[in-house]
Formats: C-alpha cells, sequence, structure tokens
C-alpha cells in the first residue's frame, strides 16, 4: 500500500477485545507509529501509586512533556490496580487534558521513518483523531474478553482466579461507557468488528484488506 499522506488510524475498543494486538500487527505491517492511548492513563496511575507525595499536576505536566514511547512498555503498567487506578483518573479533565497533548502529537506528527500513526483506546475515533483515514470499533463479548486477559496474566505468572477477572473487565466497562468524559462509543463512521470468534490472524487479513481498499486508487 502507498499512500500520498501519512495515514491515520484510529481504533477504540473495550478492555481486552483484541485492540491492542491488530494495532501492533497493523502498525508493522503498514510501518506506522503505534500508541496504545490507555498506556498513558496507565503511566499516569502508576506514578499515583509509587509516588504519591510528588503527584500533583506540575509534577504530572513534567512527566508527561518528556514522555516516550518506551516509557510506556513497562511490565508494571500491566497490573489490575494500575489499570483500575487508570480508569478512575481518566474521568479527570485535567488529566485528560495533559495526555491528549501527547496522543494528538503521536497521531499526527510521528517520526519521518513512520508512514503514519496507529492509536488506539477508549476515544480515539471521536475526540483525538476525529478526521482518522481509518476508524475502527473493535469488541467481543464479555467473557471472551476475560478469558483473553485471564491468560495474559497467567502467562506473567499473576495468582489470579477467572470470576475475578471477569468482575475487573465488568467494571472497567461499566466505567469506560459511562464516564461524563470522552466515554467509550462507536462513531458512526467506525467499521465494527468483532473478534469472539476470530483469530488474531483472521482479525489481522479483514482490517489490512479495509485499509488497503481505502488507499487502492
Amino acid at each position: 500500500m502507498k499512500a500520498k499522506r501519512k495515514l491515520k488510524i484510529a481504533i477504540d475498543s473495550p478492555a481486552a477485545a483484541g485492540a491492542g494486538t491488530q494495532a501492533k500487527m497493523i502498525s508493522k505491517f503498514f510501518n506506522l507509529m503505534h500508541l496504545d492511548t490507555g498506556k498513558c492513563y496507565r503511566y499516569i496511575a502508576n506514578l499515583k501509586i509509587k509516588r504519591p507525595s510528588d503527584y500533583n499536576h506540575e509534577f504530572l505536566k513534567k512527566k508527561i512533556a518528556s514522555l516516550k514511547i518506551k516509557d510506556l512498555e513497562n511490565k508494571s503498567l500491566l497490573t489490575d490496580k494500575v489499570a483500575i487506578t487508570a480508569s478512575q483518573i481518566a474521568k479527570e479533565k485535567k488529566i485528560r487534558k495533559l495526555v491528549y497533548s501527547f496522543q494528538k502529537k503521536c497521531a499526527y506528527s510521528p517520526p519521518k521513518k513512520y508512514n503514519g500513526s496507529c492509536l488506539d483506546g477508549r476515544d480515539i475515533c471521536s475526540v483525538i483523531v476525529p478526521d482518522a483515514d481509518v476508524k475502527l470499533f473493535i469488541t467481543a463479548n464479555t467473557k471472551t474478553r476475560a478469558l483473553r486477559r485471564f491468560k495474559e496474566l497467567k502467562r506473567l505468572n499473576k495468582n489470579v482466579l477467572f470470576k475475578d477477572v471477569l468482575k475487573s473487565i465488568k467494571n472497567r466497562d461499566k466505567s469506560d461507557y459511562n464516564r461524563k468524559i470522552s466515554p467509550l462509543k462507536k462513531t458512526k463512521d467506525s467499521v465494527l468488528i468483532n473478534t469472539t470468534n476470530l483469530s488474531k490472524r483472521a482479525c489481522f487479513l479483514k482490517i489490512k484488506k479495509i485499509i488497503e481498499e481505502k488507499f487502492k486508487n
């Protein structure tokens, strides 16, 4: 695929629907800068947990200003405690304003070595990249998503119970869909992709076709 301009892909999804995996695969294939926007809030949540005495607006402003993609790859950001805290602070308007500037920079001004950007999160299609070339809403049923997250945590040697992971996923959904600021929702121009019965490869090929159709002319 050859695009005359930088390609912008926006992906929204509830937790553990497979959007992150697909975003990585698509980004690698099309040489796009990938940003898992939820990790921005996890990054801040981790700071709140680890450095409570330093946690204030000015401190966060400096940390976000110097934030790099590699800073978001820390495995400590994957804990359930961080996830719950992230979902809570994501409701705060001041926090979102700080994060938005970083996310939009990644979306609209990726390094020249990339053909564009691919962002996944909760409000990418509606708020962060409303003029994205391709918009996707990736989902799956609740039990399937909980099972995926359960297996992921087990691989990280976490001592967890499926019922607790399921409860956590349901709580995340309730928080993400019902928050007053930038709630998770499918925009009218987003393509719905249900991954419940799709393999990673099948889902990737489906998304790849959507992108190539957009730029075939």
